[in-house]
Protein backbone atom coordinates (compact mmCIF):
# COMPACT_ATOMS: atom_id res chain seq x y z
CA UNK A 1 0.00 0.00 0.00
CA UNK A 2 3.27 2.51 0.74
CA UNK A 3 3.80 2.41 -3.03
CA UNK A 4 -0.30 2.98 -4.08
CA UNK A 5 -0.94 5.49 -1.44
CA UNK A 6 -1.48 8.51 -3.82
CA UNK A 7 -2.94 6.23 -6.32
CA UNK A 8 -5.76 4.93 -3.94
CA UNK A 9 -6.00 8.09 -2.00
CA UNK A 10 -6.67 10.63 -5.24
CA UNK A 11 -10.47 8.95 -6.01
CA UNK A 12 -11.15 9.27 -2.18
CA UNK A 13 -10.48 13.29 -2.50
CA UNK A 14 -12.65 13.85 -5.76
CA UNK A 15 -15.20 11.74 -4.81
CA UNK A 16 -15.34 14.51 -1.81
CA UNK A 17 -15.58 17.32 -4.37
CA UNK A 18 -19.41 18.66 -4.07
CA UNK A 19 -18.48 18.23 0.06
CA UNK A 20 -15.33 20.66 -0.64
CA UNK A 21 -14.99 22.24 -4.27
CA UNK A 22 -13.08 25.83 -3.26
CA UNK A 23 -9.59 24.17 -2.27
CA UNK A 24 -7.69 21.03 -1.27
CA UNK A 25 -4.55 19.38 0.48
CA UNK A 26 -2.66 16.90 1.78
CA UNK A 27 -0.27 16.16 3.64
CA UNK A 28 2.12 12.67 3.44
CA UNK A 29 4.48 10.69 5.58
CA UNK A 30 7.25 9.41 4.24
CA UNK A 31 10.96 8.22 5.22
CA UNK A 32 12.41 9.93 7.77
CA UNK A 33 15.44 12.48 6.83
CA UNK A 34 18.40 12.48 9.32
CA UNK A 35 18.16 13.24 13.39
CA UNK A 36 20.07 16.88 12.09
CA UNK A 37 17.67 17.58 9.08
CA UNK A 38 14.93 18.84 8.15
CA UNK A 39 12.26 20.10 5.24
CA UNK A 40 10.00 23.06 4.87
CA UNK A 41 7.31 22.44 2.50
CA UNK A 42 6.94 25.46 0.81
CA UNK A 43 4.81 27.77 -1.69
CA UNK A 44 5.06 30.72 -4.11
CA UNK A 45 1.99 31.07 -5.26
CA UNK A 46 1.90 34.47 -3.12
CA UNK A 47 5.17 36.24 -4.81
CA UNK A 48 5.50 38.05 -7.62
CA UNK A 49 6.84 35.14 -9.72
CA UNK A 50 4.42 32.43 -8.76
CA UNK A 51 5.33 29.48 -10.47
CA UNK A 52 8.05 30.87 -11.79
CA UNK A 53 9.57 31.33 -9.04
CA UNK A 54 13.86 30.87 -8.75
CA UNK A 55 14.09 28.26 -6.38
CA UNK A 56 17.32 27.03 -7.32
CA UNK A 57 18.47 30.35 -6.78
CA UNK A 58 16.99 29.98 -3.28
CA UNK A 59 19.22 27.24 -2.39
CA UNK A 60 22.35 29.38 -4.59
CA UNK A 61 21.26 32.26 -2.11
CA UNK A 62 21.19 29.99 1.16
CA UNK A 63 24.66 28.60 0.69
CA UNK A 64 25.99 31.99 -0.48
CA UNK A 65 24.27 33.47 2.64
CA UNK A 66 24.11 30.85 5.78
CA UNK A 67 26.56 28.68 4.07
CA UNK A 68 23.42 26.12 4.01
CA UNK A 69 23.79 23.29 1.28
CA UNK A 70 19.95 22.88 0.71
CA UNK A 71 17.91 20.50 -1.80
CA UNK A 72 14.98 21.37 -3.61
CA UNK A 73 12.02 19.06 -5.06
CA UNK A 74 9.86 21.39 -7.03
CA UNK A 75 5.79 20.87 -8.09
CA UNK A 76 4.55 23.89 -9.88
CA UNK A 77 4.30 26.72 -6.91
CA UNK A 78 5.13 24.22 -4.25
CA UNK A 79 8.74 22.75 -3.52
CA UNK A 80 10.27 21.19 -0.66
CA UNK A 81 13.75 22.19 1.16
CA UNK A 82 15.70 19.76 2.67
CA UNK A 83 18.88 21.18 4.75
CA UNK A 84 20.82 19.88 7.68
CA UNK A 85 20.56 22.75 9.95
CA UNK A 86 18.49 24.62 12.45
CA UNK A 87 15.09 24.94 10.76
CA UNK A 88 14.58 28.29 12.82
CA UNK A 89 17.31 29.74 10.75
CA UNK A 90 16.49 28.90 7.48
CA UNK A 91 12.55 30.14 8.36
CA UNK A 92 14.02 33.22 9.78
CA UNK A 93 15.91 34.08 6.88
CA UNK A 94 13.02 33.18 4.19
CA UNK A 95 11.01 35.46 6.09
CA UNK A 96 13.27 38.54 6.32
CA UNK A 97 14.37 37.85 2.34
CA UNK A 98 11.16 36.37 0.88
CA UNK A 99 8.10 37.13 2.82
CA UNK A 100 5.52 36.50 0.36
CA UNK A 101 6.65 32.60 0.70
CA UNK A 102 4.89 30.45 2.38
CA UNK A 103 6.28 28.31 4.98
CA UNK A 104 3.88 25.39 5.07
CA UNK A 105 5.45 22.66 7.27
CA UNK A 106 8.20 21.74 8.55
CA UNK A 107 9.51 18.35 9.83
CA UNK A 108 11.15 15.40 9.03
CA UNK A 109 8.82 13.26 7.30
CA UNK A 110 5.96 15.50 6.46
CA UNK A 111 5.47 16.60 2.67
CA UNK A 112 2.65 19.37 2.65
CA UNK A 113 0.78 20.51 -0.58
CA UNK A 114 -2.27 22.55 -0.43
CA UNK A 115 -3.97 25.24 -2.89
CA UNK A 116 -7.29 26.39 -4.24
CA UNK A 117 -9.59 25.03 -7.21
CA UNK A 118 -11.14 21.75 -7.23
CA UNK A 119 -10.07 18.44 -5.61
CA UNK A 120 -9.47 17.32 -9.07
CA UNK A 121 -7.49 20.31 -9.90
CA UNK A 122 -4.96 20.48 -6.86
CA UNK A 123 -4.42 16.61 -7.25
CA UNK A 124 -3.35 16.75 -10.87
CA UNK A 125 -1.52 20.10 -10.28
CA UNK A 126 0.65 18.59 -8.20
CA UNK A 127 0.46 14.92 -9.05
CA UNK A 128 -0.97 13.42 -6.00
CA UNK A 129 -1.62 9.91 -7.39
CA UNK A 130 2.31 9.44 -7.29
CA UNK A 131 2.69 10.27 -3.71
CA UNK A 132 4.30 7.35 -1.86
CA UNK A 133 4.32 6.53 2.64
CA UNK A 134 3.24 5.44 5.01
CA UNK A 135 0.45 7.43 5.51
CA UNK A 136 -1.13 10.79 4.66
CA UNK A 137 -3.90 13.17 5.25
CA UNK A 138 -6.04 14.90 3.00
CA UNK A 139 -8.99 17.43 2.87
CA UNK A 140 -11.88 19.02 0.42
CA UNK A 141 -13.08 22.42 1.63
CA UNK A 142 -16.21 24.52 1.48
CA UNK A 143 -14.95 27.82 3.04
CA UNK A 144 -17.49 29.03 5.52
CA UNK A 145 -15.42 30.19 8.50
CA UNK A 146 -12.69 32.34 6.31
CA UNK A 147 -11.73 32.91 3.02
CA UNK A 148 -10.69 31.22 0.34
CA UNK A 149 -7.02 31.30 0.27
CA UNK A 150 -4.21 28.20 -0.28
CA UNK A 151 -3.08 29.52 3.60
CA UNK A 152 -6.67 29.12 4.85
CA UNK A 153 -6.86 25.79 3.50
CA UNK A 154 -6.49 22.38 5.26
CA UNK A 155 -3.94 20.34 6.21
CA UNK A 156 -2.89 22.96 9.06
CA UNK A 157 0.26 22.31 10.30
CA UNK A 158 1.68 23.38 13.63
CA UNK A 159 5.51 22.76 15.20
CA UNK A 160 7.04 19.58 13.31
CA UNK A 161 5.28 16.78 11.70
CA UNK A 162 1.83 17.51 12.67
CA UNK A 163 -0.91 17.94 10.74
CA UNK A 164 -4.50 18.46 11.57
CA UNK A 165 -8.07 18.40 9.07
CA UNK A 166 -11.41 19.64 10.22
CA UNK A 167 -15.05 19.03 9.82
CA UNK A 168 -17.18 21.59 11.18
CA UNK A 169 -16.92 24.59 13.10
CA UNK A 170 -15.53 26.05 16.26
CA UNK A 171 -17.26 28.30 18.01
CA UNK A 172 -14.11 29.56 20.46
CA UNK A 173 -11.27 30.02 18.45
CA UNK A 174 -10.91 33.28 19.65
CA UNK A 175 -10.60 32.61 23.22
CA UNK A 176 -7.93 29.64 21.98
CA UNK A 177 -6.01 32.52 20.61
CA UNK A 178 -6.08 34.67 23.32
CA UNK A 179 -5.26 31.71 25.58
CA UNK A 180 -2.25 30.90 23.46
CA UNK A 181 -0.43 33.70 22.37
CA UNK A 182 0.97 34.69 25.42
CA UNK A 183 2.85 31.55 25.56
CA UNK A 184 4.50 32.83 22.18
CA UNK A 185 2.27 31.41 19.54
CA UNK A 186 1.49 32.94 16.81
CA UNK A 187 -1.29 32.77 13.91
CA UNK A 188 -1.60 32.96 10.68
CA UNK A 189 -4.88 33.13 9.51
CA UNK A 190 -8.00 33.55 11.01
CA UNK A 191 -9.31 30.16 10.40
CA UNK A 192 -11.14 28.30 13.40
CA UNK A 193 -9.31 25.13 12.22
CA UNK A 194 -5.68 26.91 13.05
CA UNK A 195 -6.50 27.47 16.55
CA UNK A 196 -7.38 23.65 17.22
CA UNK A 197 -4.12 22.59 15.32
CA UNK A 198 -2.05 25.29 17.26
CA UNK A 199 -3.56 24.02 20.39
CA UNK A 200 -3.15 20.23 20.16
CA UNK A 201 0.60 20.68 19.14
CA UNK A 202 0.64 23.02 21.90
CA UNK A 203 -0.14 19.97 23.74
CA UNK A 204 1.97 17.47 22.83
CA UNK A 205 5.00 20.47 22.84
CA UNK A 206 4.06 20.86 26.58
CA UNK A 207 5.01 16.59 27.25
CA UNK A 208 1.56 15.58 26.40
CA UNK A 209 0.85 12.23 24.21
CA UNK A 210 -1.43 12.19 21.48
CA UNK A 211 -4.17 10.73 23.97
CA UNK A 212 -3.79 12.99 26.43
CA UNK A 213 -3.83 15.90 23.98
CA UNK A 214 -6.47 14.71 21.85
CA UNK A 215 -8.62 14.41 25.51
CA UNK A 216 -7.73 18.04 26.85
CA UNK A 217 -8.98 19.23 23.27
CA UNK A 218 -12.52 17.71 24.13
CA UNK A 219 -12.11 19.76 27.43
CA UNK A 220 -11.55 22.72 25.91
CA UNK A 221 -12.47 22.77 22.14
CA UNK A 222 -15.90 23.93 21.65
CA UNK A 223 -17.85 23.80 18.57
CA UNK A 224 -18.64 20.62 16.23
CA UNK A 225 -15.68 18.90 14.63
CA UNK A 226 -14.47 15.92 13.28
CA UNK A 227 -10.72 16.12 13.13
CA UNK A 228 -8.22 13.51 11.88
CA UNK A 229 -4.82 14.33 12.81
CA UNK A 230 -1.14 13.13 11.45
CA UNK A 231 2.30 12.31 12.66
CA UNK A 232 4.62 10.58 11.83
CA UNK A 233 3.75 7.66 13.80
CA UNK A 234 0.06 8.20 14.16
CA UNK A 235 -3.46 8.23 12.87
CA UNK A 236 -6.30 10.00 15.12
CA UNK A 237 -9.58 10.47 14.77
CA UNK A 238 -11.97 12.45 17.20
CA UNK A 239 -15.70 13.81 16.92
CA UNK A 240 -17.38 15.95 19.68
CA UNK A 241 -20.29 14.90 21.72
CA UNK A 242 -22.70 14.74 19.19
CA UNK A 243 -21.35 13.84 16.19
CA UNK A 244 -23.47 15.56 13.66
CA UNK A 245 -20.11 15.96 11.09
CA UNK A 246 -19.82 12.84 8.92
CA UNK A 247 -17.21 10.02 9.62
CA UNK A 248 -16.95 6.63 7.72
CA UNK A 249 -14.22 4.24 8.77
CA UNK A 250 -12.99 0.87 6.48
CA UNK A 251 -10.10 -1.07 8.21
CA UNK A 252 -8.52 -4.04 6.26
CA UNK A 253 -5.36 -6.33 7.34
CA UNK A 254 -3.74 -4.13 4.96
CA UNK A 255 -5.05 -0.37 5.50
CA UNK A 256 -7.25 1.69 7.19
CA UNK A 257 -8.84 4.47 5.47
CA UNK A 258 -11.09 6.98 6.63
CA UNK A 259 -13.78 9.58 4.82
CA UNK A 260 -16.94 12.07 4.88
CA UNK A 261 -18.83 8.98 3.30
CA UNK A 262 -18.74 5.44 1.82
CA UNK A 263 -18.73 6.60 -1.68
CA UNK A 264 -15.12 7.94 -1.09
CA UNK A 265 -13.86 4.43 0.32
CA UNK A 266 -15.82 2.21 -2.49
CA UNK A 267 -13.02 1.94 -4.85
CA UNK A 268 -10.75 0.71 -2.24
CA UNK A 269 -9.27 -2.98 -2.81
CA UNK A 270 -10.90 -5.36 -0.76
CA UNK A 271 -13.25 -3.25 0.72
CA UNK A 272 -16.38 -5.63 0.51
CA UNK A 273 -14.19 -7.55 3.13
CA UNK A 274 -13.52 -4.60 5.46
CA UNK A 275 -14.61 -3.66 9.04
CA UNK A 276 -16.80 -0.41 7.77
CA UNK A 277 -17.65 1.59 10.96
CA UNK A 278 -19.14 4.99 11.92
CA UNK A 279 -16.75 6.63 14.85
CA UNK A 280 -18.82 7.03 17.74
CA UNK A 281 -18.86 10.68 19.42
CA UNK A 282 -16.33 11.94 21.86
CA UNK A 283 -14.39 8.60 21.75
CA UNK A 284 -11.00 8.32 20.48
CA UNK A 285 -9.78 6.37 17.49
CA UNK A 286 -5.92 5.93 16.92
CA UNK A 287 -4.07 4.22 14.61
CA UNK A 288 -0.21 3.12 14.41
CA UNK A 289 1.35 3.82 10.73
Amino acid sequence: MKERLGELMVPMLIGMTERGPDSAGLAVFGDSLADNARKLSLYSGLTDDGADFNWHGLTHALKEHLDVDAHIDVKHNHAVLSFAVSPELVKRWLRENHPKLHILSTGRTIDLYKDIGTPAQVAERYDFKSMKGSHLVGHTRMATESAVTPDRAHPFTAGEDFCLVHNGSLSNPNSIRRKLTPAGIHFETDNDTEAACRFLEWRLREGDDLEVALQKGFDELDGFFTFLMGTPEKLALIRDPFACKPAVVAETDDYVAIASEFRSLAHLPDVKHANVFEPAPEEMYVWNA
